[in-house]
């Protein structure tokens, strides 16, 4: 399966399990690789044979600034049903890291993966 992934994307949204944590976005970091045969794309070099990278990143940025989680598992499984549902993935593997919210501690986080 061929990957395009997006690398420590910084987003703002809003996310903590006490209600105090979400009343301030904070900025949380994206890891993402979506499966997808990239091969068409490879022939023709036109956007319409792949998933739009940029695209995603701005669909990402607007749905967690509307959007607040208590859990990062949560934000998490919404990103990656947004990019099934919205751009036609075939795999989705997500990273994400709450930095410098433990003392000590560089991030802290989740990874999944998922297939359609």
């Amino acid at each position: 399966m061929d990957k395009i992934f997006i690398s420590e994307l910084k987003v703002q949204t809003k996310l903590g399990v006490p209600e105090w944590e979400r009343m301030t976005p904070q900025t949380i970091i994206l890891d993402i690789e979506i499966g997808h045969d990239l091969s068409a794309a490879g022939k023709s070099d036109a956007i319409a044979d792949t998933i739009d990278y940029g695209a995603i990143v701005a669909r990402i940025r607007e749905t967690l600034a509307e959007h607040n989680f208590q859990l990062v598992e949560a934000l998490a499984e919404h990103v990656c049903q947004l990019i099934f549902k919205e751009f036609g993935a075939k795999e989705v593997g997500i990273k994400v890291s709450k930095p410098g919210i433990l003392a000590g501690v560089k991030a802290v986080g989740v990874k999944i993966e998922r297939k359609s």
